[in-house]
């Protein structure tokens, strides 16, 4: 049975979405299944239109590129530089919403509905 998948990035640091914030899905062996970019609502829609089967998956956020665009400055090298979120789809499929809540210092997902 496969999954759907939702995805949704929270600027933290500054109260709002991340858009314009580089997402990559990879499989269990980390061979890329999409690339894109939130929009303005700091979400990636076009993630939802894929079926995913159960297994290992990865979600990969390219969270100092985002950081650095909206004019924040970071030590070099970053405390965070990419953000991968590593986690399962079970058998019984169903959709899988993958959040992340991020600044240049933390960050934190869970699995949301």
């Amino acid at each position: 049975m496969s999954a759907t998948l939702s995805t949704h990035v929270l600027d933290t640091a500054h109260g709002r979405p991340a858009a314009g914030i580089a997402v990559t899905l990879f499989d269990g062996q980390r061979a890329p299944l999409f690339t894109g970019v939130t929009n303005g609502d700091g979400r990636c829609p076009e993630l939802a239109t894929l079926r995913l089967s159960p297994g290992r998956h990865a979600l990969r956020f390219a969270a100092a590129d985002y950081f650095r665009s909206i004019g924040v400055p970071l030590a070099d090298p970053p405390f965070l530089d990419r953000v991968t979120i590593d986690f399962g789809i079970a058998q019984d499929g169903g959709h899988y919403h993958v959040p992340l809540l991020v600044s240049p210092y933390s960050y934190s997902t869970y699995r949301g509905s």
